[in-house]
């Protein structure tokens, strides 16, 4: 499943984005904020417009919402494309590998801690 959010919606809300692929467990996207942007209002904007969307399309028969929680992480503009082959390809990735056994990857990999604030 592909979820457009157009370019105007991401203008209009002072954001860019260059890359967005929805699974039907995980929504990846490559974003550039704005200057009075940070990853917590763009998470509740995203959600908040997938999930209009979704309930417009009326896709399930219950009303949809996503859960409380997200992931983010900076990447260096050096590894931007490589990023975007990544968030482009999470279906077949995803096929041999869940998020959350990623997701534990990257934290054993790199020492990341979990903040839960």
């Amino acid at each position: 499943m592909y979820l457009n959010i157009s370019p105007t919606i991401a203008w209009q809300k002072t954001f860019f984005y260059r890359r967005l692929t929805v699974t039907p467990t995980t929504y990846h996207c490559l974003i550039s904020l704005g200057k009075d942007q940070n990853i917590a209002k763009i998470a509740q904007l995203l959600k908040g417009e997938s999930s209009f969307w979704i309930n417009q399309q009326n896709f399930i028969p219950n009303t949809f919402s996503w859960q409380d929680d997200y992931f983010a992480a900076s990447v260096s503009e050096s590894q931007k494309e490589q990023l975007v082959s990544y968030i482009k390809n999470q279906e077949k990735h995803h096929a041999t590998k869940t998020f959350v056994q990623e997701i534990d990857e990257f934290i054993k990999r790199y020492g990341w801690q979990i903040l839960d604030i």
